[in-house]
């Protein structure tokens, strides 16, 4: 202290201040740093507070700043912030229905405090880098504060200034150290000498020691390390691990201390060891007082942010000297000078300046603003160091965007004032220069570094995934032109991904290397939520969507000029209509999956439609300038190739095709990919004749020649060289009508359908659930997320779905409501194959479970809207009456033509889409407009000449009795029956069962009435002998509450000529595999999971115990009862096989763990012991489950058997004879016996502590034994809480109940029952 009050006086009276301390610095840094060859961080740091520390906290306050800064603290005002900088592995909250997104986060303490505990929340642990949110009113909906900092909310006035509750001379003091320290601690971190100091700290007595440090990077392991140094240093394994260790923490570790060459000398083997494969260790050789510096300075930056938290005077200060700029100009503050070398620093260094970033500049409101201006400005600087960095992201200054971007007003502003969307865009694609002759991207065979450097150029995405995560509540014009801007470059970054690694049908040999596609198909992932959100942005206002679509449309015409392979004009002409097109065939010209720009503009189209834009201002859009066959092109040669290789036309272009087929269709792309086709198709039938469009589909599938040629199928199938061509043909007619379908019945997107979000969530569940009862988790990951991770399954879950307990498992499932199975949809889009396949089964067995037919009809859909209504034509148009017609045809005469039965089905489907439609369209349809959809009218007229066919309706007629379409037989008579609802006859028979069977219930109503009143009316008239009847009952109910209740129907006569009772059946169900089993005796074994074991509780003389189990005789039973064999079980029921299973399962697992790893149990497995699969009670044997046996032996025949078994027995113990039968009959199944076996068994092995033997005699003696203990000790339990002995047992006392027992001995062929 007197030492800090000397340098006090001396400071204050100095006139170069940064001169005395950079002095003080120079004396006492390399004397209390870096003294040897191992650090003693504890002395260091005791010195450091002390000597350095002290001296600048007493200049601050003034005084000792042990009064000072409580002093300091108590003049503040506590801020409303928390700012509690995350730690690595500490949890984190999210409140999923309040936060304004994903990144906002709680600490556990605020959100303990916080109404966020009761909602839906995400937990996840911290990575490190981030701070708690609460208290900011722009990261929360509802809720901001917790309540510890909403205490202080009343308290804090708008834009108050800190620095009025410190006086002049402590921020004039605080300015002057603070700006000296700071400078200090940038200066010398950021110092790039190995062997120099700066001027201002040299001294002139300089030791000659030196240090080899070692950095830390993420491209070599931890095992070339260690074996390095090793080496490198001479040291053991363990001291090369703690060096390893201490360097992947800290970011770098001095290895050697000593002269300049012995630390060289190790640095040149770490380097050669290292570079052999991959770029070398980074190794300096540095000086001792460089060192001791460095480590300072980054106590220094630990102090600045423990010092600003005792006043926001003093965070607001700290503020000022970091952006304050230098005499450099521009980029010159501190703050810039550490951003622009932070891949230079080592990650301990940017661990703690991004700390003192977090806790100083994102704390102050004012400076925050000012602070993500200077981000944004140096942002294109540091990207480019970040992408040749080897640091993950979160050890870099780029990481701070999501602390900036993700802050919906400094987004705004940094949008407006700095173009940030289109800086953001502009240097994401600077990193991407290999291009084609097209312009387009080009992904080829990257080298390990190209693709590292392109994982990284991917954190760029995200930027502007954080910028765009908030939506804009107001538009100002600055706002609209900046982002219409940004718009503008995003669309220059899909231009360049339209139509990218085109890909050529592979004929003749195989591809001898696989083609690069990963890196494509990353961008378009990465990309997939931007797009989405680029079109939210759009939806949000009416002028910035009429700009941005027509922004979209101009580039995509601007790219259609790019694709002339192939494309020569053709005129196409069926049934009397002609359209004039291009010749393309998907299967010998170049086709791309990757096409944004089509896709962007597909659903910009649907937001038109869905905003009413389209019908508001027709006129500000360019829709005459639509061109439906340019719009349609590249979507569907994306769909036919799909259809291609699904026919296996493309087998020869290798896995790499596959996969990018998977990836279209799979939930990660589909919304921006598959979806977003189908979407631009309908767009382009809805603005055409729907015979042009599939005459120029047929064209594009390659399968025009086909249905414009009369008879061509049937030359065609004749041709038995062709089988190969064939299947592939009808594989091709099979997806084209499944487009078909698709096009016609995928309505449920906002703004194509007259649907909301919901309706389309609920739908994605149902068909989901189709397929077969799916877990939450399972769910989850079918379902596509948003950019805030929520699929918005909770919200309609339960409208749906019925949620199944979980079982043995342990999960539990959601079972689809059967109210929804009738929206089941055969040809859901988003199906695969395998679950199309899956769902068409698992609802054919449904519906033969209920006795219904096995049609699976479409479903009833929602209507068009408006801009999507001419689609429907389709279904009537007259070429798609012809591929109906012709398919049915083929069908017809099955033995002339190739055609499939799937081929069938799809038609089928489709006539039951159009009467649907026909049928909504009338009952919609007023009297003064006219009827425009007559799909009934055209399907009963006969095909025209030359071929004179039958009509479509007759043809079903024909095929509804054909004996080779037995599986479509009930779809076929769906469709006549809702075409002809009134003509079957089979249905007449059945209405008029239904009105006889009303008749006869509405009769028995009236007879039940009759008799009712009958009653009531003669109580009435004997109320004096009705009055002594219920006296009579009073009297006598103490007697009839214990007996059974038994109705007029159910007497039964006693007595010698008794009436029979019949049996009632008794159904279990087996808590492992859920199946119910009736329990008879010759069924298989149900059994009950049970306990055996040794007891002493009603025991006399607990001290006495066998002496001698193998020779013990418990037939009869000591008074003392020094010890019973007690039974009990758990009561739950499984199948004796379900039950071998699980044991066998849980022994296998113990067996295959290995020693050292297995924990603790509270069962023993090598003794028998298991837990329940369902309670998790302890047991070591099963009880089998057994009825009364209705043919029981009268008491005169049950003496004399028991008299012969006694018999038996002595004969057998005294071996007069091998072999004695005492046959009875025996009414069990094998696999009871089996289970009575086990379970007698085990009584016997435990209740005498010997090893299991079956044939020992004592075995049903024992269980007798087990079964008399056990019901005393119930007894006795039931006595005590005076309850009845034959009522109702809890489930801890249900113990096993004997009127049967079976057991036998092979050995001896001796036969009892009792």
């Amino acid at each position: 202290c007197r030492a800090s009050m000397l340098y006090l006086g001396k400071w204050l009276q100095a006139t170069d201040l940064t001169r005395e301390v950079y002095q003080h610095l120079a004396h006492y840094v390399p004397k209390i740093y870096c003294r040897g060859p191992n650090p003693f961080p504890q002395k260091e740091d005791m010195l450091a507070q002390h000597v350095l520390l002290g001296p600048m906290e007493w200049y601050l306050c003034g005084e000792d700043p042990a009064f000072g800064f409580p002093k300091l603290e108590q003049a503040n005002k506590p801020s409303h912030l928390c700012g509690r900088v995350f730690k690595v592995g500490e949890p984190t909250y999210s409140c999923r229905d309040c936060a304004v997104d994903p990144t906002c986060v709680l600490c556990m303490e605020c959100f303990l405090g916080s109404i966020h505990r009761d909602h839906r929340y995400r937990m996840t642990t911290s990575g490190g880098g981030g701070f708690c949110d609460c208290g900011d009113t722009e990261a929360w909906k509802e809720g901001p504060y917790c309540q510890k900092h909403e205490l202080n909310t009343s308290e804090i006035e708008e834009e108050e200034d800190p620095l009025v509750h410190l006086s002049e001379d402590v921020i004039a003091r605080t300015y002057n150290i603070f700006a000296i320290m700071f400078r200090y601690a940038v200066e010398i971190l950021t110092w790039e000498k190995e062997s120099e100091l700066p001027a201002d700290l040299e001294i002139i007595e300089k030791r000659d020691t030196y240090y080899c440090m070692l950095f830390n990077d993420e491209v070599h392991t931890y095992e070339q390390v260690i074996y390095t140094l090793q080496k490198a240093v001479n040291c053991t394994q363990k001291e090369a691990i703690g060096f390893a260790t201490t360097v992947d923490r800290d970011g770098r570790r001095s290895v050697r201390y000593g002269d300049f060459q012995y630390c060289e000398q190790a640095k040149s083997v770490i380097v050669r060891n290292t570079s052999r494969q991959t770029k070398p260790l980074k190794v300096q050789v540095m000086h001792s007082s460089i060192v001791a510096h460095q480590n300072f300075g980054l106590k220094l930056l630990s102090w600045l942010g423990s010092i600003i938290g005792y006043s926001d005077g003093l965070r607001r200060i700290l503020c000022q000297v970091g952006l304050q700029e230098g005499p450099d100009g521009e980029n010159s503050s501190l703050v810039d000078r550490l951003m622009l070398n932070d891949s230079k620093l080592w990650k301990g260094a940017r661990s703690v300046y991004h700390q003192l970033f977090m806790s100083s500049l994102l704390m102050d409101l004012k400076y925050k603003k000012l602070f993500a201006v200077r981000f944004a400005k140096v942002m294109l600087a540091f990207s480019f160091d970040y992408v040749t960095d080897d640091h993950d992201r979160e050890f870099s200054i780029a990481d701070l965007s999501v602390q900036i971007f993700t802050v919906p007003s400094l987004a705004r502003m940094l949008i407006t004032e700095e173009n940030l969307m289109t800086t953001i865009i502009k240097t994401f694609m600077d990193h991407l220069r290999h291009r084609d002759a097209q312009g387009r991207f080009q992904f080829e065979r990257y080298t390990a570094l190209q693709a590292f450097k392109f994982r990284r150029v991917q954190s760029l995405i995200l930027d502007l995934k954080y910028v765009l995560i908030s939506k804009p509540t107001e538009w100002s014009d600055d706002l609209r032109q900046k982002f219409l801007e940004g718009f503008d470059a995003f669309l220059e970054l899909l231009k360049c991904m339209q139509g990218m690694d085109p890909i050529t049908r592979q004929v003749g040999q195989h591809i001898e290397m696989e083609p690069e596609w990963e890196a494509a198909f990353t961008l378009q992932m990465k990309l997939t939520h931007v797009i989405s959100m680029m079109q939210d942005w759009c939806a949000l206002d009416e002028k910035v969507l009429i700009e941005a679509y027509k922004k979209c449309l101009a580039v995509l015409m601007q790219c259609h000029g790019g694709f002339t392979d192939g494309e020569q004009p053709i005129t196409l002409s069926i049934c009397g209509h002609s359209v004039e097109t291009i010749r393309y065939c998907v299967s010998q010209e170049k086709v791309s999956i990757h096409l944004p720009v089509s896709r962007l503009l597909a659903g910009l189209h649907v937001l038109l439609s869905k905003s009413e834009v389209a019908y508001k201002f027709p006129e500000l859009l360019p829709l005459s300038e639509l061109s439906p066959p340019m719009l349609i092109e590249h979507p569907l040669r994306c769909l036919v190739l799909c259809a291609q290789v699904h026919a296996g036309m493309w087998r020869r272009n290798g896995f790499s095709l596959v996969n990018q087929i998977y990836y279209y269709h799979n939930v990660k792309c589909r919304r921006e990919m598959f979806d977003k086709d189908i979407v631009m198709l309908q767009t382009g039938v809805s603005m055409m004749d729907p015979n042009h469009f599939l005459m120029i589909m047929l064209s594009r599938f390659e399968l025009y020649q086909i249905f414009s040629t009369p008879d061509y199928g049937k030359r065609f199938s004749s041709e038995i060289t062709h089988k190969d061509v064939v299947q592939q043909n009808n594989t091709l007619i099979e997806e084209m009508l499944y487009l078909i379908i698709m096009l016609v019945g995928e309505r449920f997107s906002p703004g194509v359908g007259q649907v909301n979000a919901t309706d389309e969530i609920k739908r994605e569940i149902i068909h989901q659930l189709s397929i077969k009862p799916m877990a939450h988790s399972e769910l989850v990951k079918s379902l596509p997320e948003d950019e805030n991770k929520e699929t918005g399954m909770e919200s309609v879950i339960e409208a749906v779905a019925h949620f199944r307990k979980p079982g043995l498992t342990g999960r539990g499932m959601y079972e689809l409501k059967p109210e929804c199975a009738r929206e089941f949809n055969l040809y859901f889009y988003h199906f695969s194959r395998a679950e199309q396949s899956k769902a068409e089964e698992a609802q054919r067995k449904l519906k033969r479970q209920n006795r219904e037919d096995t049609a699976l009809p479409p479903p009833v859909l929602p209507p068009f809207c408006p801009l999507f209504a001419s689609l429907v034509n389709i279904l009537q148009s007259d070429v798609m009456l012809c591929i109906m017609r012709t398919v049915l045809q083929w069908a017809v005469e099955h033995n002339g033509y190739a055609w499939s039965e799937s081929m069938l089905q799809r038609v089928l489907h489709l006539i039951g889409m159009a009467l649907q439609e026909e049928k909504q369209h009338l009952d919609n349809v007023t009297e003064e407009h006219v009827v425009t959809f007559s799909f009934t009218q055209k399907i009963s007229k006969p095909g025209e000449a030359p071929n004179n066919s039958p009509s479509i309706l007759a043809m079903l007629e024909t095929l509804q009795n054909a004996p080779y379409l037995d599986v479509h037989k009930d779809m076929i008579r769906w469709i006549l029956k809702v075409r002809f609802p009134a003509s079957s006859s089979r249905d007449k028979d059945k209405a008029e069962r239904k009105r006889k069977a009303e008749i006869a219930r509405l009769r028995r109503e009236k007879i039940m009435a009759q008799m009712s009143e009958m009653q009531r009316h003669f109580i009435d008239e004997n109320k004096e002998l009705f009055q002594q009847t219920l006296e009579l009952d009073a009297s006598t109910s103490a007697v009839l509450d214990n007996s059974p209740m038994v109705s007029d129907t159910t007497l039964t006569a006693l007595g010698p000529a008794q009436t029979q009772v019949p049996e009632q059946r008794q159904f279990v169900t087996c808590i492992l595999c859920q199946e119910e089993q009736e329990v008879k005796v010759e069924s298989k074994a149900m059994v009950l999971a049970a306990f055996v074991q040794r007891s002493t509780v009603l025991s006399k003389n607990r001290s006495k115990f066998i002496q001698d189990p193998e020779k013990y005789d418990p037939l009869f039973m000591h008074p003392d009862l020094s010890c019973g064999t007690h039974t009990g079980s758990c009561g739950h029921i499984m199948h004796a096989h379900c039950w071998q299973r699980y044991f066998d399962s849980v022994q296998a697992k113990e067996q295959r763990r290995q020693q050292r790893l297995r924990l603790h149990t509270s069962y023993d497995v090598e003794n028998g012991e298991f837990l329940c699969p369902l309670c998790e009670c302890l047991s070591n044997t099963v009880i089998p489950l057994l009825l009364n046996i209705s043919d029981q032996p009268k008491l005169t025949q049950w003496i004399r058997t028991i008299s012969q078994q006694i018999k038996a027995l002595q004969v057998l113990r005294k071996e007069e004879t091998n072999s004695i039968h005492v046959h009875f009959r025996n009414p069990y199944s094998e696999s009871i016996k089996e289970m009575l076996t086990t379970f007698g068994t085990a009584t016997y092995k435990v209740g005498l502590k010997v090893h299991p033997n079956e044939e020992d005699p004592r075995v049903p003696i024992m269980c007798w034994g087990s079964c008399a203990y056990t019901i005393q000790s119930v007894e006795r339990i039931l006595s005590d809480e005076d309850k009845p002995l034959f009522g109702p047992l809890p489930c801890r006392l249900v113990s096993y109940q004997f009127t049967q027992f079976t057991e036998w001995w092979d050995g001896n062929s001796v036969v009892l029952f009792f």
